[in-house]
């Protein structure tokens, strides 16, 4: 897989060496010199030029790449490259970095945005899936249909407990993702149960995320 990065301070510089360690095709774009490190991640190709220049995203074949991750540290120059890599140059994926909340709702299909992540939400997500048990924590928003990724870690006492996953009646538009229990990643099983203590991660829209918490909750 080609994928093409805008901006290559430290975020996009790590983003770069994990999709190179997977084996994916990697170019990394930077107007700025002192960005462009080539030593720090030699099996990158490198372009110094401007990601939000048209003439730049053609040197760099934009249409050849199968994702571009907009991972600079200003946002509006990376709801630019998102747009300019959906409309212009048909990227099937394209992955943005929000770096100020406020600016989160800019972050959407209308500027060409699929997966918009958002450190700081990101961040205070972590902290509460950590410390919570029962609470629906969001993790990720997808653009494409306003659906979610959402984390809930069950609970004693709650009425799905023992209950084998076929059998309980999710949310519409809700979609069991993977079980992890202990050590162990689990592919949700319909013959399998589900377990106090389960961490449960989710695909589900806004609209069904309190029905899947009073599912998910123990009687009150």
């Amino acid at each position: 897989m080609r994928v093409a990065i805008a901006g290559a301070g430290a975020v996009g510089r790590s983003i770069a060496a994990e999709l190179l360690e997977n084996g994916h095709e990697v170019l990394l774009i930077d107007k700025s010199p002192q960005a462009v490190s080539v030593e720090r991640v030699p099996q990158a190709e490198w372009l110094l030029a401007d990601a939000c220049e048209i003439a730049t995203l053609d040197e760099a074949a934009l249409e050849r790449c199968q994702v571009v991750i907009a991972a600079s540290g200003d946002d509006k120059v990376n709801l630019v490259v998102s747009l300019l890599a959906k409309t212009e140059y048909g990227v099937p994926r394209v992955v943005a970095r929000v770096n100020h909340p406020k600016n989160e709702w800019l972050f959407n299909d209308a500027w060409g945005v699929d997966v918009a992540v958002s450190t700081p939400r990101l961040m205070s997500a972590l902290v509460e899936e950590a410390v919570s048990i029962g609470d629906l924590v969001r993790l990720m928003r997808f653009s494409q249909g306003e659906a979610n990724l959402v984390e809930l870690t069950l609970p004693e006492g709650t009425a799905v407990a023992g209950t084998r996953v076929g059998e309980v009646a999710w949310p519409p538009d809700t979609t069991l993702v993977t079980i992890i229990r202990g050590p162990r990643v689990l592919t949700p099983d319909p013959e399998g149960t589900l377990e106090p203590g389960d961490e449960l991660l989710f695909v589900t829209t806004a609209d069904g995320e309190p029905a899947l918490k009073a599912l998910l909750s123990p009687p009150r």
